[in-house]
């Protein structure tokens, strides 16, 4: 079992893409392989929020700064 680190930056990246494309990086992973996510607040942010809940997945905070975060997400561990 790998328990790979990957980090997706969706800075500047308007919605929905960044949803699709926090989507699309959490399928290629295996289980209890981390994503750690970036993207900016305010919309981006709640979008993402939103669709990683709805999936299952727990988010944790790792960065919060004025204007982006960076989130983690472990992969099979919900």
């Amino acid at each position: 079992m790998s328990k790979d680190i990957r980090t997706l930056d969706l800075k500047n990246i308007p919605c929905p893409l960044n949803v699709v494309k926090c989507k699309l990086a959490l399928e290629k992973l295996s289980i209890e392989d981390t994503l750690i996510i970036e993207l900016d607040k305010g919309e981006p942010e709640e979008m993402v929020f939103k669709t990683l809940d709805q999936l299952g997945y727990t988010v944790d905070i790792l960065n919060d700064e004025t204007s982006w975060i960076r989130i983690s997400v472990i992969y099979g561990i919900i």
